[in-house]
Order: C-alpha cells, then sequence, then structure tokens
C-alpha cells in the first residue's frame, strides 16, 4: 500500500489515504487496515463492506477538494455527541459496529516552472522549495506544465513575448513576469489576454534583494491560489440491507 502511494505521488497524482483506527465489533475492518482513495472515486485497499466503503469514499472526496484531513466516525448510533476534528455519519446497515477511520488528504505540492537563470530565478528555486512549492527550472523551449500551478518568466528580456504567451495558452492560472512596471507593461499590451499576466511580479512588500523579489512573488501565487471549502460532511451512506462494515 505504502509503495503504491509513493508511486502516486511520484505522479502528482493527489490521493487520500484511509487508515482504520479503531474497530468496534462487529465490523469486518480491522484497525490497522488501509485504502487508498483516488480523485476519480476508486478505491485501492480495504476499509469494511459497502457501508464503510461509501461513506469513506464521500468523504474523502471532498476531502481532496479541501485539501485537509479528518476522523470518519461510521457509527449505527442515531445520536452521536460531536467532537472538534470529527465528522460523524449514521451508518444504517444491519451488522452494526462502529468504525473510526482517519483520512489523511495528501496534494501534491504546487508545481512552479520558473524561466531563466539570473539571481531571481535561482532564489525562487532556493525560497520555493523549503517553503513547500514544487519549483522547476525551465528552459526557453520546454513548455509548461499542463499541471503547473504557475509560470514565472524572469528571463529579463529574452524571450519573453513567446514564453508568455505559451503559458496564458496553457490556462496556468498563475503567470508572472519579473520586470520593471515600464517594460512590464510594454511587453504585456501587446500579448493577447496579457492583462492576466501579473507584471511586476510579486506583491508590493518593498523587496529588494533577488531573495526577497522570490519571497513575493511566491506570496502572491499564494494570495491568488483558489480558496477551497473546509471538509463538508456528506449525507450518511444510504441504506443497503444486509450490508455490513
Amino acid at each position: 500500500m505504502m509503495d503504491r502511494a509513493e508511486a502516486l505521488r511520484g505522479e502528482r497524482t493527489p490521493y487520500v489515504l484511509a487508515t482504520v483506527v479503531r474497530a468496534e465489533r462487529p465490523t469486518s475492518a480491522k484497525t490497522g487496515d488501509r485504502a487508498l482513495v483516488l480523485p476519480d472515486g476508486t478505491m485501492e485497499g480495504f476499509v469494511g463492506g459497502h457501508c464503510a466503503e461509501s461513506a469513506v469514499r464521500d468523504q474523502a472526496l471532498a476531502l481532496l477538494e479541501s485539501g485537509e484531513s479528518t476522523l470518519l466516525r461510521i457509527t449505527p448510533a442515531a445520536d452521536s455527541a460531536p467532537l472538534d476534528g470529527l465528522v460523524t455519519v449514521h451508518n444504517p446497515c444491519l451488522s452494526g459496529g462502529t468504525l473510526d477511520v482517519f483520512l489523511e488528504a495528501v496534494i501534491p505540492p504546487a508545481r512552479v516552472d520558473v524561466y531563466g537563470d539570473g539571481p531571481v530565478a535561482r532564489a525562487l528555486a532556493g525560497v520555493g522549495r523549503p517553503a513547500g512549492f514544487d519549483v522547476r527550472p525551465a528552459g526557453a523551449g520546454d513548455p509548461p506544465s499542463p499541471d503547473a500551478a504557475a509560470v514565472v518568466v524572469a528571463t529579463h528580456g529574452r524571450d519573453e513575448e513567446a514564453l508568455l504567451k505559451a503559458a496564458l495558452d496553457a490556462g496556468i492560472p498563475y503567470v508572472g513576469l519579473v520586470a520593471s512596471r515600464r517594460r512590464g507593461t510594454a511587453v504585456t499590451s501587446a500579448l493577447a489576454g496579457g492583462d492576466r499576466v501579473r507584471t511586476p511580479a510579486g506583491l508590493d512588500i518593498g523587496a529588494r534583494t533577488a531573495p526577497e523579489i522570490a519571497l513575493s512573488v511566491l506570496a502572491e501565487i499564494l494570495s491568488l491560489r483558489p480558496r477551497p471549502a473546509g471538509p463538508v460532511e456528506r449525507a450518511p451512506a444510504g441504506e443497503t440491507e444486509g450490508c455490513c462494515h
């Protein structure tokens, strides 16, 4: 299971690792049983029968949207006292028993493709990687990665228009140009969709050095990313006559 999880991380595929941390009989799942839930709803592994599987899948898909983790209790008890950090799902299956399943969302770090080899480009890698970004240097002829969260062009006048156009055409969520305000405006004004380019790239924090500029760019990428909703308690698993945990 963990080898499969490692392979998914290598492929930059998000997933939820579900681990049974408590099983109150009668349940078919035992403490320590695990399963992986993929974005398409596929489950690999075992955390119980149909009812438990449905509840785990439902909540795991919500967590993939929020990027958070939670403890899920699947119980036949009609009235369970709410607890912080615990999502409780009423399970009407006839087998009875209660399962506590820890759901850990594993989301790949945001990928940032950086064009250029100057001080700011190097600083983006030096600052970004310890901060949890997947910063990848890119050559002038390399297309943006389809799963990139951001493209930053820091080539200081070389191939800027072509690189920005490729990023815009690819629909990259954040496209930034490291340049002075005057030159950035001149470059982007001739581009279709140039108003989507953030230039000068980065939040205005008074940055002067290359690491400070890199920090301002990464902060802007964070500030503009979509705000996921928190995990929601989905509807309980549907009644299935005779199903089991």
